[in-house]
């Protein structure tokens, strides 16, 4: 069975196009060592890392119920949201997608990354330290002393134990999106200090180089990465949807930096040799970030539409490594 490694890009509801390319990509007989990804994209990689066949991954996003996402913590719509956000920093609580994930992960016996541990002899020896030997990594950002945090692989930072942390808590932190969801809090043991965690796409939705070779040996299989933004200028409404809009020319170069500063880094790996060939891009052009309110209809067209991109980028990439060792 071909291996490969995966990355998947954050991108909210635009992220069923991702579940879709996955189901496409066990169906073609893939098996993922080792899956990376930020926000979403961490909710496809969990289940993945955890196991799940094609058949699996659809029985969960069939069970995920889209509408349950936004739970405001009131029962009066907009004041709610914005008691929320003003009291606890962001509009919705994000407690309904942690419980379901939870659910749903320890359905696969997945509840703590030491339920995900591997042991390869043949890993990088930079992925070869014990707090790397994991299937999963999520991305995270501690906005409290400005760092990326690549989970579980960091929690030492925070003096935490990786093989005892939950995944569905690494995973919900991934999620938080900055004011529309509430952040998380990770509170270190030691020192008793608390940082401040939101959604990993402020700093990298898309790490295509994570498990990347840094011994200088060839890599034993690929690393294909699925994006769900297109490059900026392009992107720059799919990022956040009011960055599409028109602006003055000063709001306009505002909208421009922050785009910039969330998928720059991203976009410029992208630009080295080898790395977009092993990427896919989905179309989810018509679909926000945050349209929780999607039609059946509508969510089977992301999917589908998440397939046929697999499909298409697996018959070029066979055809271009017919002959090349696995």
């Amino acid at each position: 069975m071909p291996q490969a490694d995966l990355v998947l890009e954050g991108g909210g509801v635009k992220g069923l196009g991702t579940a879709g390319a996955v189901i496409a990509l066990l169906d073609a007989g893939y098996t993922f060592p080792r899956v990376a990804g930020t926000s979403v994209g961490a909710v496809a990689a969990a289940f993945t890392a955890a196991g799940s066949d094609s058949a699996a991954l659809r029985e969960v996003m069939d069970r995920l119920d889209l509408s349950h996402i936004p739970d405001r913590r009131g029962p009066l719509p907009v004041v709610g949201e914005g008691l929320s956000l003003l009291l606890r920093g962001g509009a919705y609580a994000g407690d309904w997608f942690h419980d379901f994930l939870a659910r749903e992960l320890e359905s696969f016996g997945i509840r703590t990354f030491g339920d995900l541990r591997r042991d390869d002899p043949g890993d990088d020896p930079a992925l070869a330290l014990p707090e790397h030997r994991y299937k999963l990594v999520v991305m995270a950002t501690d906005v409290t002393n400005g760092r990326l945090l690549r989970l579980p692989w960091d929690y030492s930072l925070f003096h935490l134990d990786p093989d005892e942390q939950s995944v569905a808590d690494a995973v919900r932190m991934s999620l938080s999106i900055p004011f529309y969801f509430q952040p998380c809090r990770l509170t270190d043991p030691t020192t008793r200090t608390t940082s401040t965690i939101v959604d990993g796409g402020v700093l990298s939705n898309f790490p295509i180089e994570i498990f990347d070779r840094t011994d200088g040996k060839p890599p034993r299989w690929p690393t294909f990465g699925i994006r769900l933004i297109p490059d900026l200028p392009a992107g720059l409404g799919e990022i956040v949807p009011v960055l599409g809009l028109p602006a003055l020319p000063t709001v306009r170069l505002l909208q421009q930096v922050v785009a910039t500063a969330l998928v720059g880094h991203d976009q410029t790996h992208l630009d080295r040799p080898g790395v977009r060939e092993r990427t896919m891009v989905l179309d989810t052009r018509g679909t926000d970030i945050t349209e929780f309110g999607l039609r059946p209809a509508e969510r089977q067209a992301l999917l589908e539409r998440g397939r046929q991109a697999a499909r298409t980028f697996l018959q070029h990439w066979e055809r271009e490594h017919a002959t090349s060792p696995a």
